[in-house]
């Protein structure tokens, strides 16, 4: 039978350090992920705002550091996609298209995805004009001329952050008002931020990478074309837990409730990083979280024990 210490769903940042700190405390670890190491993280070209790399690194290249340093402590990991979890079950069981998996602990790292535009060719060109984080990326963009969409306190506070750094930012909101909190008011309109309302982006305009876009009017139909170097997506993010659902308990956003002990409702589970609740969602706090959830692990090891 295949059981393990801890089984860790997701090798993002977060699922790669918990499995470093857990193989590190002797416990026999997995890691199953679906694609490959990194999750958002190594679709990302440079990442700049994790300490160590002064001159940046790569998304896909710090990914592959991750594994391979939770890897010389012991932690496997599998490439494969899960299909279904027992999380009650003792021990819990994580079933995928290739076998059933047992461990005494699982460790959530699904994480989130953007909720992207749906316009065409919209993958081609992310990392090339096109991104979902003005923390992350904003500096890619010094001195240039980007665009953000979305009418949240996301954007809001994506656009007034890119609003310091870039040349020009123009907001783009499918409603006439913003749906963000007043107190971004006075701020807003105190900036160099203009506004296109009632509008969305029907086409990404591209040679090798992000040139302009043409924006939709939706009460004209009305089409304008804005020359831009960046476009910046912050219409929500979409958490990566269906599989859990009906076993864990959700917030109304569909993420998993766990707070900075990262225990879930279900004792021996946690969940870490962009999947559960949280108020910055970083590689660096998804690493943090990993690291955190392993002395929990540890306690529950302890408490089962006695």
């Amino acid at each position: 039978m295949n059981t393990y210490d801890v089984i860790i769903i997701g090798g993002g940042p977060a699922g790669y350090s918990a499995a470093l700190y857990a193989a590190r405390n002797a416990r026999s670890v997995l890691i199953i992920e679906k694609l490959s190491a990194g999750g958002q993280m190594a679709t990302t070209g440079i990442v700049e705002n994790y300490p160590g790399f002064d001159d940046g690194i790569d998304g896909f290249d710090l990914a592959e550091k991750m594994q391979a340093g939770a890897e010389k402590f012991g932690a496997e990991t599998v490439y494969d996609t899960v299909e279904a979890v027992d999380l009650k079950a003792e021990p819990k069981q994580v079933k995928t298209s290739e076998s059933t998996y047992y461990g005494e602990t699982i460790v959530i790292a699904t994480g989130a995805h953007p909720r992207e535009l749906g316009v065409a060719n919209e993958a081609s060109y992310r990392g090339r004009g096109i991104a979902y984080c003005a923390t992350c990326d904003g500096m890619l963009y010094k001195g240039k001329d980007v665009v953000i969409v979305g009418g949240g306190n996301s954007a809001v506070a994506d656009a007034l952050f890119l609003s310091k750094i870039c040349h020009s930012v123009t907001l783009i909101h499918r409603r006439h008002e913003l749906r963000a909190s007043r107190i971004y008011e006075k701020q807003l309109y105190e900036s160099n931020i203009s506004f296109i309302w009632d509008s969305k982006i029907s086409e990404i305009i591209a040679d090798k990478k992000v040139t302009g876009i043409k924006v939709k009017n939706l009460l004209t139909d009305e089409v304008q074309e804005i020359a831009c170097d960046g476009v910046f997506v912050a219409i929500g993010r979409v958490p990566d837990t269906e599989l859990f659902k009906t076993q864990l308990t959700l917030d109304k956003s569909g993420y998993i409730i766990a707070d900075e002990s990262t225990r879930t409702n279900i004792e021996g589970v946690f969940a870490i990083g962009d999947v559960r609740t949280k108020a910055l969602r970083q590689i660096v706090t998804a690493a943090s979280d990993g690291a955190v959830c392993t002395k929990y692990i540890e306690d529950y090891f302890i408490n089962k024990e006695s």
